[in-house]
Parts: structure tokens; sequence; C-alpha cells
């Protein structure tokens, strides 16, 4: 397994590389095969949504056909997060692109339920599951 490649990090404003910042969130990205698997770390809201949103349009612009995005350890996610989201889909729909969410704690997953995004979006209860849905 590929070590993760931090993406964003808390606190500290780089333009270096791929490193990109938030107050709230932390982003890093690993392959499994062929599929980026990017884990999110914090809270996506309107603060941060804006980092994720600039991260999910490179993915979208090089035509990325399939990315699954861990929340292992999201705690909260707003409107603006969702919308973030939505975004990415609607961008990859042209080339059939695959997303797959994974490890959405009760919380974030009531979200996604409660405004129907789980008749969209793949979501999984865990990495493995998320990728063999990838893969199939």
């Amino acid at each position: 397994m590929q070590q993760p490649v931090p993406i964003q990090q808390q606190k500290k404003l780089s333009t270096l590389g791929n490193l990109v910042t938030s107050y709230h969130m932390e982003i890093s990205e690993r392959l499994e095969g062929e599929i980026p698997v990017v884990t999110i770390k914090g809270d996506i809201d309107l603060e941060s949504s804006p980092k994720l949103r600039e991260f999910l349009k490179t993915k979208s612009s090089s035509k990325c056909a399939k990315l699954l995005l861990d929340f292992t350890g999201v705690s909260y996610i707003d409107s603006s997060g969702l919308a973030t989201l939505i975004e990415y889909f609607q961008a990859t729909q042209p080339f059939k692109g695959k997303l797959a969410l994974s490890s959405l704690s009760p919380r974030v997953r009531n979200v996604f339920e409660i405004v129907r995004l789980e008749q969209i979006f793949s979501l999984h209860p865990d990495t493995n599951s998320a990728l063999t849905a990838l893969n199939s």
C-alpha cells in the first residue's frame, strides 16, 4: 500500500507543490491500485469547502475516472460541503466518472439521508467495500 501524500494540513499556508491549507480540514491522498483514495479529516464547512472544491476540480479536470473519498475523520458537513460534492459529481458525468464515499459517521450519513443524497452518491461502510464497488 502506498503511503498517503498530504494535500492539505491545518493552520499552515503553503504554495509549495500540491499542499493547500485549511483551519478545519486535512486531506491526504494515496493510490489503491489505480484508484485515488482521498482521506478527509475535520469539518467540511463554509470555510474549508473551497479548498476541497479546488482539490476536486483538479481531479475532474484530469478526468479522474474513479475516486474514493474516505470520510473516516469527518465529523461535520454543511450545505457548502454537500454542494462541493454535487459539483464534482456533475463535472464527472460527461466522462462517466465514479465517486464513492466511505466510513461516514452516523451524524454525517444522517445529513446525506435527510437531503436524500444517498440516492445519488455511492455510500459505503468502509474503504474496502467502496473499492470493491468502484472496481465492479
